[in-house]
């Protein structure tokens, strides 16, 4: 099974897991890394993934970034088709960092795409236009785990 992590998933066990959701996100996150590990997920980055994660001010945040980008076995290059679907889900309300990565995993035909972001799961959740399944960790979880 192949999966895209926004950075907010992919940084989510670095997140104070004071509050239950946080620590419940983090825990799953960190799961489904151990999953990717050993291969039982297949990770997949992009270029729009990589300039997020260096854009990172955190300076412990940005290199625990990039260690877990190292697992991708793919890493996506940004083409036509990428850059044409991204534009279409600007126009429908999808912020445009974010509309890139959605862009990048449905022209992968990356299965699940993983974000903690509910405002961008729910939007995305009602355009037909995705050919990848938008979903928080805990449902990648449980997903990985029928």
């Amino acid at each position: 099974m192949r999966v895209y992590f926004d950075a907010c998933s992919l940084q989510r066990p670095l997140d104070d897991r004071t509050q239950p959701r946080v620590n419940l996100e983090a825990e799953a996150v960190l799961t489904l890394l151990h999953l990717i590990e050993g291969g039982d997920l297949e990770l997949i980055s992009s270029e729009a993934l990589e300039f997020e994660v260096d854009r990172t001010p955190d300076p412990q945040r940005r290199p625990a970034g990039k260690d877990i980008l190292k697992l991708a076995i793919q890493t996506l290059r940004l083409g036509e088709e990428v850059e044409a679907l991204a534009e279409a889900l600007i126009e429908d309300g999808i912020k445009p960092l974010d509309a890139l990565h959605l862009a990048f995993a449905s022209r992968a035909g990356v299965e699940y795409f993983c974000t903690c972001d509910d405002k961008l799961r729910k939007k995305a959740q009602r355009l037909k236009s995705l050919k990848t399944t938008v979903v928080t960790p805990l449902e990648l979880v449980l997903k990985a785990f029928p």
